[in-house]
């Protein structure tokens, strides 16, 4: 199944060298020279793959509404959608053409339509020669993004393999025994030539997990927890958060989505102790949300995360990303308190990188540090309030230095992880307990 853990665990992870980097340099428009212990040789990679719709019909189009999210201004084109969103420049914007039949004259744009290039959406127009009810068709081309291999095969030879084109989810090739791979090269929808923001050579392996520590962090930060995971009692985990920990969008949500992902490895590490799960999450909303919910809400602060009584709360939301740090200090600070009234510990969950253009990165390269306040205000105030946090975001920033463009890891292109995502939850969450 595309975008789940074992694809990537195999495209990324098999066959990574521990020798120095690869060198790859541009020599032409899609040529890159590569130099790896003393091995060089020149590849050549083809441009996207662009796909041909003749004909796509939709039932009815509805009225093109410039003041709502780029990617839902109309009905989304198929061909590029990416889950309830759609992929920015993938659409051929000179290609799009709607009729009313696949032989009939073309619509207007402008007068009958109007269309959302770079997302490819499009809409009817009020007093236009489309009605509300009018079937109509569209033809267009859009181009598919992947994830190229530059592989050292066991004969010592410098070789490209081609990745798996997808309009969202491109898939890396796995890499056979015996052999390295020294880099991915990613190839964007509407590419027309490589750069050097395409071409990632895997400088790491895998995370640098940090050393073992004694007390472990879990030890010293959440302790009544862990004195029921190491005597075999019960311990109640309250997975709290938006739209990533509500995980609808997954293809197994109860496998995979982060919580699931973290407390099967905690399980296995405390086999004894009886942990249960509880989650409450809101796709599309922050901690305020909560506050402000009516009692008797489906959603209500009180009723839904305090009076559950939880033993360990887990807090995920990237929707507070906007906050400063002053906010978050007054915001989580009451928080604190709080859980601490209902004798809940609190783990705090660092967001994963979203959309590049909403955190102000130009680049999917070189991005180790998270640049955004909310970020390290939760660094900050974890640390001066004596609470646990497991930094998601680092683990998302070096990406990068083992060939993975975190775009790609992300459902609907824009910031819902898919399972291999939502296991770098999981992995900074058991960090605590190494």
């Amino acid at each position: 199944m595309r975008g789940s853990v074992p694809v990537f665990l195999l495209a990324f992870s098999a066959g990574l060298s521990s020798a120095a980097p690869a060198a790859l340099t541009l020599a032409g428009d899609w040529q890159i020279k590569v130099e790896s212990d003393g091995i060089a040789a020149t590849v050549t990679v083809d441009a996207p793959d662009v796909v041909k719709v003749a004909v796509e019909k939709i039932a009815a189009l509805p009225v093109y509404n410039p003041k709502a999210a780029q990617y839902a201004r109309g009905a989304k084109l198929a061909g590029v959608r990416a889950q309830e969103c759609s992929v920015r420049h993938a659409l051929d914007p000179e290609s799009l053409v709607v009729r009313p039949a696949p032989d009939a004259a073309a619509y207007v744009r402008g007068k009958d339509y109007e269309a959302e290039l770079t997302w490819g959406c499009v809409g009817r127009l009020e007093g236009g020669a489309i009605g509300a009810s009018t079937p109509v068709v569209v033809s267009y081309a859009y181009g598919t993004m992947r994830l190229d291999a530059v592989v050292l095969t066991a004969d010592k030879k410098a070789v490209l393999r081609k990745g798996v084109p997808h309009v969202s989810l491109p898939e890396a090739p796995a890499t056979a025994p015996g052999e390295t791979r020294l880099a991915n090269i990613w190839v964007t929808p509407r590419l027309t030539k490589l750069a050097e923001e395409n071409l990632f050579p895997v400088l790491e392996g895998a995370y640098p997990e940090p050393p073992k520590a004694s007390p472990t962090a879990a030890e010293r930060l959440i302790p009544k927890a862990m004195a029921k995971l190491n005597a075999g009692g019960a311990l109640r985990i309250l997975a709290w958060g938006d739209s990533v920990t509500a995980d609808g969008f997954l293809p197994e949500p109860e496998k995979d989505r982060w919580q699931a992902q973290f407390v099967r490895r905690l399980k296995a590490r405390y086999p004894q102790a009886q942990i249960e799960l509880i989650t409450e999450a809101w796709g599309g909303r922050n901690t305020d949300s909560y506050r402000r919910e009516p009692p008797g809400s489906v959603h209500n602060y009180k009723e839904k995360v305090l009076d559950v009584r939880p033993d360990l709360v887990i807090s995920e939301f990237v929707n507070d990303a906007g906050l400063s740090e002053a906010a978050v200090f007054e915001r989580y600070g009451r928080i604190r308190d709080e859980f601490k009234a209902v004798g809940a510990e609190w783990i705090i969950l660092t967001p994963h990188y979203v959309r590049p253009d909403w955190m102000g990165l130009t680049s999917e390269k070189g991005i180790d540090e998270d640049p955004r306040p909310y970020v390290k205000a939760l660094r900050k105030f974890t640390a001066e309030n004596n609470l646990a946090l497991a930094d998601a975001s680092l683990r998302y920033g070096r990406l990068w230095r083992q060939g993975i463009p975190y775009s790609t890891l992300m459902m609907n292109n824009i910031n819902h992880p898919n399972p291999f995502g939502m296991g770098l939850f999981a992995d900074a969450l058991m960090a605590l307990f190494s």
